[in-house]
């Protein structure tokens, strides 16, 4: 099934699943509202096999904080939720958290080739630099399906 809602209890997380694919420069692309989470649509969907990429946006705007602010607490064993559009939930569990550069090749957040189901979350980190209109880290959550 499509991905329709994500649950994150331990950061209080209840967020609406957009789709997204990629920008004209190649890039995913991003929620359109900072309440929502995007699902990778070119990618897997969560459940199946390989890796699903949702993204959600970090930091205030108009005195409202976005969806990802808290992602950063999450930690090894932390449970994470998707809602199909079948109304089956599929639970993930947390491995890791990695930061990457806003520049490196984050290539492998977007695949695996261990035969199991993934859930990697990504959100921005860091410093808003005006210059280049963006935050100086990217933070990768990495779950497993149980």
């Amino acid at each position: 099934g499509l991905p329709m809602r994500l649950t994150i209890p331990k950061i209080n997380v209840d967020a609406i699943v957009e789709y997204v694919s990629l920008t004209l420069d190649g890039t995913m692309d991003v929620p359109s509202n900072q309440d929502d989470v995007a699902w990778y649509e070119l990618g897997q969907s969560p459940g199946e096999k390989g890796s699903a990429v949702i993204a959600g946006h970090y930091g205030w705007k108009d005195g409202k904080s976005s969806v990802f602010n808290n992602l950063y607490k999450l930690r090894k064993g932390d449970l994470i939720y998707v809602e199909d559009d079948k109304g089956m939930t599929i639970p993930f569990v947390v491995r890791e958290n990695r930061r990457y550069d806003p520049n490196a090749d984050a290539s492998g957040v977007f695949s695996s080739n261990d035969g199991k189901s993934h859930l990697n979350l990504i959100t921005c980190e860091g410093t808003w630099d005006e210059l280049t209109q963006q935050y100086s880290k990217r933070l990768v959550v990495f779950a497993d399906r149980l």
